[in-house]
């Protein structure tokens, strides 16, 4: 990685339909505004914990800045490289770890898989300065449910902290893009599998996923129970073999029931 004390030049970045950063790659800033209201937050009885994991001290520095100034969010541990995470993750009780993917002895990818075998519940950021296709999909592959550029850190980084404790994925507009033209491939490639293997009820209980509903809000909208809806979300992941909410969502945009 570069000098950590040259990526803290703060750049105006562009806005997008979703939430997103953009696609610049220094490390983050610690002068932005206040992020978004806290009225979307946790309550602050009950604090995201995290985990943070960067082999620059200065850059662990400016992150803990962006994340303990919110009242629903506490640093609880800091790691210097991936093994050191994994040590601090048996450690400490942390809901979410937020990694780096460029570490020594372990990086962010390796330790990722390692926490998501170790601590199944645990959620996984990566934060990076690599806007790269690559990285991302082993990162996604690794676990991770977000992908944050450090050169937005101090405009995204919160939003995709509660997003990720939400069970909701978090991209920047490149990495959506990333995946669609990854789906153009394997269609070209006939890797894709066939369509008509979901019920009505089914996609229209993954399109609300896929558009962030809680099981909650689908049971009202579709004036079904809480424990109808959870169990299609079941039969969704099963039938289709993939493991969470962000992969559902992958395969939503896929199939054509939700905008990217």
């Amino acid at each position: 990685m570069s000098d950590p004390s040259s990526q803290y030049e703060p750049r105006e970045p562009s806005r997008s339909s979703v939430p997103a950063a953009s696609s610049a790659s220094s490390a983050p800033s610690v002068s932005a505004e206040p992020s978004a209201s806290f009225a979307s937050a946790a309550p602050a009885a009950s604090k995201i914990r995290i985990l943070l994991a960067d082999d620059h001290a200065l850059v662990r520095r400016g992150v803990r800045l962006i994340l303990d100034r919110e009242p629903d969010l506490e640093v609880v541990a800091e790691a210097g490289d991936g093994a050191e995470a994994i040590d601090m993750a048996r450690a400490h009780e942390a809901d979410l770890a937020v990694l780096d993917i460029a570490m020594p002895r372990l990086t962010g990818l390796q330790a990722a898989r390692e926490l998501a075998a170790l601590k199944p519940g645990l959620r996984i950021l990566m934060l990076t300065m690599h806007d790269n296709e690559q990285y991302l999909f082993q990162a996604l592959k690794s676990g991770a449910c977000g992908y944050v550029l450090k050169s937005v850190a101090d405009r995204d980084l919160v939003a995709a902290c509660r997003a990720a404790m939400r069970d909701e994925p978090f991209l920047y507009p490149g990495a959506v893009t990333a995946l669609i033209r990854n789906y153009l491939d394997r269609v070209r490639h006939g890797e894709e599998t066939s369509d008509h293997i979901l019920t009505p009820r089914e996609e229209e209980v993954l399109k609300l996923v896929a558009e962030g509903h809680s099981s909650k809000e689908i049971a009202e909208i579709l004036f079904i129970s809480i424990k109808t809806v959870q169990r299609h979300r079941a039969n969704l992941l099963q039938k289709l073999g993939l493991r969470d909410r962000l992969e559902l969502t992958r395969y939503a945009i896929r199939a054509g029931l939700i905008e990217p």
